[in-house]
């Protein structure tokens, strides 16, 4: 019992590391626009299997973020009642609830939006005109979402850190302020050089 609560620390904080990928994907979209606004397909493919694939990971990072935390509150100093208790470990529940739902709002209807309309299209398929517009309203929409997921994420990591010992109200407000102002970073800009 010892050594299993400090491995499942481990494994949840691995599992909020690997959720990083709303912001590997939106590094994704942003590099792909440097190639201008014409659908590519190969390029436009290779980048929609990178975002697709995504969603299996971040469902495994999610459901380990989960298992674990519940696991750690179950061995842990805090119990289960933690759950309804204590205000940080309810907000981050409920944020990984958010977290699912928005996941299967992508992974479930936008992808597969998306991968019907580059299903009637191959590498030697003459593009339908106006075949970039029909899409756009779809990569806008996950993108978004991209962009609101990785805020989550962050305020997550944030309120994490607050378990055992609460940052004064000041500091939580600008640090979560702070995790919006770099996931809308994120959403418009390469953020080449990471923080800055």
């Amino acid at each position: 019992m010892e050594t299993l609560y400090p491995v499942l620390k481990v494994v949840h904080v691995l599992g909020f590391v690997m959720m990083s990928v709303p912001l590997f994907n939106l590094i994704v979209v942003n590099e792909r626009a440097l190639m201008g606004a014409a659908f590519n397909y190969a390029t436009d493919r290779f980048m929609e299997n990178i975002i697709r694939h995504g969603a299996a990971r971040c469902y495994v990072f999610q459901l380990t973020v989960l298992v674990s935390g519940l696991l750690m509150l179950a061995l842990g100093p805090l119990g289960i009642q933690a759950l309804w208790t204590n205000w940080v470990i309810a907000a981050k529940t409920l944020l990984m609830a958010l977290l699912m739902g928005l996941l299967s709002i992508v992974h479930l209807r936008i992808q597969p939006a998306i991968e019907s309309l580059l299903g009637g299209i191959g590498p030697a398929s003459p593009i339908p005109e106006g075949f970039g517009a029909s899409l756009k309203p779809y990569r806008i929409q996950r993108k978004k979402m991209a962009t609101f997921c990785l805020f989550l994420v962050l305020t997550s990591i944030i309120l994490g850190m607050q378990v055992y010992a609460r940052f004064q109200p000041g500091l939580t407000i600008g640090l979560v302020a702070l995790a919006a102002l770099f996931a809308v970073r994120a959403n418009k800009t390469l953020i080449r050089f990471g923080w800055v």
